[in-house]
């Protein structure tokens, strides 16, 4: 089957695969189930496609931006639709990269994988296979029965294993298996961790290579079954509903993949590996009438969790949610009122199974708009002008389930040109066996205990945003800003001088930066050659928030595989094949790839096409208060504009009300009576509440 073959001739705004209604497919637009259904029919027809072939991975191979940005222009030609497919001979374990042509109907390249740059991602039918597998080794049955279990009450949890130099595990599929009691089937087993035991998986062969029985911990015996309604407790019976609507509908419009809300323009789009991406987000300029680039493509990379217990059974523990797991293929098929509330618009994530097929998670992806408090306001002593604006955001959010933990992704959009990045963790803790107190009566220094007997080992979350700058056009740099004090001298008699300091980012190699609160430091994407009224350079500010970058020994095996995560900021030239932080093929990778590779030739960056990969998230010691489900934590970054407009873009946000009027007299009126009262001595009560519900000063 070609691309000929396919109908998409005709204009469907409500289909997303179209981007649009327009009858033909953006570059950029999500594949299709009927291309998904082509791809497979391409690869399955060539000689080497077994019986055995899995499809660990199938995604838009994107044309490079050049490319896209010429046809849009009406100066190229519509690029190729390609597609990227990773096969997977499960009987033998032979791997092969590749890309098909969609339009030609052909394989246009494969590269086999010898497994020494890394292994393609877990299969989940591996997943399936491990617990028969673990089940038919006597030593695991027999270490099993020490510890008064059977293979019948255990649950299985297979995991990525990293790379540790293990001579048998060289160029061989490697799993890494933990053990967990499950008392009944509504049993939630991450209660009952079967600690000091392990065994290490070989998935083509379906062997154990080796078996880890390092200590005979006791099994926990907490309950973790946050669903049963004894261990909730009387419900809290005092809430009141709060309902959420718009009578006149959704201020955004939607077409296809593309949306428009407010100045916003963007398009939504979803990957199996890296979840929701953004592409060529940008601003409606009124005056000039076109849309101002301000991000070419937005996503979420890679997410490394990398524990810190170096017991034996789980120093290896480190998990790369987006590059081992594909955690965009365990994404919910989100709920309304439940998950987002509101009025939702909805799009399905189509994606491909591991035999080639077509299949959707129906809203996958949720998108609303939520009332975000004050937007601007003043009320002036001196004119009586009394005004005020309420800001709203734009919410764009999935989530996934990746085992035991749940993390939700949202991207906000607001009114005066701000876009956010937030990510939400909640789920269960990955759970061990509490050793308690040694000898001297100190606490386990890896794990808090979270209930009696069971640790919460301490471990981080650290997410890389891929985020493909293009403010104003492609010729971008970044400049280092930092706070400085200025100390008592000739012009600063008093002391009380402070400015900033400004480095620019020139290469490649240099570009490797850390947060530092200390001196609010943040970093300017500015361009080469636009500027504002003003004539400074028009730009965007990434504003970071301060946590620790990986804890890991330098010279650990994860610091060499993921050196992305060392440093909150790098920064490298535009390259379409550099798509991931830690390098294309993650699982078992020794390291040396992704981030270190990409700027291994220090390839200039000032004016040029440049991406940032910024890494954000927490360090987690688990509380008793995690357990036995988590209430969210909460990650994120900013991007506010700094320069790119000449005054407050949100000026002409209408008051509140001021369709019907009554509502924005009632808070000019208010806001005219604050004034009076202070302008004739009369003070607040102590704790009166302002509009937003904050105390007053």
């Amino acid at each position: 089957m070609t691309i000929a073959d396919l109908d998409l001739t005709t204009s469907d705004a409500s289909n997303p695969a179209t981007g649009g209604g327009s009858g033909t497919l953006h570059p950029l637009a999500s594949l299709t189930a009927a291309e998904f259904t082509a791809i497979r029919d391409i690869v399955s027809a060539a000689p080497d496609f077994t019986a055995t072939t899995r499809f660990a991975y199938v995604g838009l191979d994107e044309p490079h931006k050049r490319d896209v940005l010429a046809w849009e222009a009406g100066d190229g030609e519509l690029p190729d639709r390609r597609a990227r497919v990773m096969l997977l001979d499960m009987a033998t374990g032979r791997s092969t990269d590749n890309v098909v042509s969609i339009g030609g109907g052909e394989i246009i390249s494969t590269a086999v994988l010898d497994g020494s740059t890394g292994q393609l991602p877990v299969l989940i039918e591996e997943f399936d296979a491990i617990a028969q597998i673990v089940a038919d080794d006597e030593r695991w049955v027999a270490a099993l029965h020490r510890r008064g279990l059977t293979v019948d009450n255990v649950i299985c949890v297979p995991l990525s294993a990293g790379y540790y130099e293990f001579p048998e595990e060289e160029g061989r599929r490697i799993l890494r298996v933990l053990a967990f009691r499950m008392d009944s089937p509504s049993d939630h087993p991450w209660a009952h961790p079967v600690d000091g035991l392990s065994a290490y998986v070989d998935t083509a062969t379906r062997s154990v290579t080796r078996l880890i029985d390092a200590a005979d911990l006791p099994v926990p015996a907490t309950s973790g079954n946050f669903d049963d309604p004894e261990l909730q407790g009387p419900p809290l019976d005092t809430l009141t509903p709060i309902v959420i609507t718009q009578p006149e509908g959704p201020s955004f419009t939607v077409d296809g993949e593309d949306v428009s809300w407010g100045n916003w323009r963007f398009k939504v789009g979803f990957d199996t590996r890296e979840g929701l991406v953004l592409r060529q987000l940008g601003w409606a300029d009124a005056a000039s009438g076109q849309t101002r680039p301000i991000i070419y493509r937005a996503s979420i990379d890679e997410m490394l969790v990398p524990y810190g217990d170096p017991s034996p059974v789980r120093f290896w523990q480190n998990y790369f949610d987006t590059g081992e797991y594909l955690f965009g293929r365990f994404t919910n098929s989100l709920a309304l009122g439940c998950d987002c509330v509101g009025e939702i618009h909805y799009f399905d994530a189509v994606l491909a199974d591991e035999l080639g097929n077509p299949f959707t998670i129906a809203n996958g992806i949720c998108m609303h708009e939520e009332d975000f408090g004050t937007l601007w306001k003043h009320s002036d002593m001196f004119t009586g002008s009394n005004e005020v604006r309420r800001s709203r955001r734009l919410v764009i959010s999935f989530f996934t389930t990746v085992g035991n933990y749940d993390y939700g992704f949202y991207w906000y959009l607001y009114l005066d040109g701000t876009i956010e990045c937030e990510a939400k963790l909640t789920g269960v803790l990955f759970t061990s066996a509490y050793p308690g107190l040694d000898e001297a009566g100190a606490d386990y220094p890896y794990a808090s205990e979270v209930a009696p007997g069971l640790g919460g080992p301490y471990h981080q979350h650290l997410f890389s945003a891929r985020l493909d700058m293009m403010v104003d056009g492609v010729a971008n740099a970044v400049d280092e800003v930092d706070a400085v004090r200025v100390p008592v001298g000739p012009g600063n008699e008093h002391g009380n001088a402070f400015t900033k300091a400004v480095t620019r980012l020139t290469t490649e190699g240099s570009s490797g930066r850390v947060a530092d609160a200390s001196v609010g430091r943040a970093w300017h994407v500015t361009n080469a050659s636009e500027t504002n009224a003003m004539g400074r350079p028009t730009g965007y500010v990434l504003l970071p928030t301060e946590s620790p970058t990986l804890l890991a020994d330098p010279s650990s095996s994860i610091a060499r595989r993921a050196e992305f995560a060392t440093k909150h900021l790098f920064v490298t030239a535009y390259d379409p094949a550099e798509r991931y932080a830690a390098g294309d093929f993650v699982h078992q990778n020794p390291g040396g790839d992704g981030i270190t590779r990409f700027i291994a030739d220090d390839a200039p960056i000032d004016g040029e096409d440049i991406v940032l990969w910024h890494t954000f998230g927490p360090t987690h010691f688990p509380r008793p208060e995690d357990w036995p489900v988590m209430p969210v934590d909460y990650a994120k970054f900013t991007l506010k504009p700094y320069g790119f407009f000449d005054r407050n873009p949100a000026l002409n946000v209408p008051a509140p009300g001021s369709s019907a009027g009554s509502s924005a007299d009632h808070c000019a009126h208010h806001a005219i009576d604050a004034v009076s009262e202070h302008a004739t001595g009369e003070a607040h009560p102590a704790g009166h509440a302002s509009h937003d519900g904050h105390a007053a000063h």
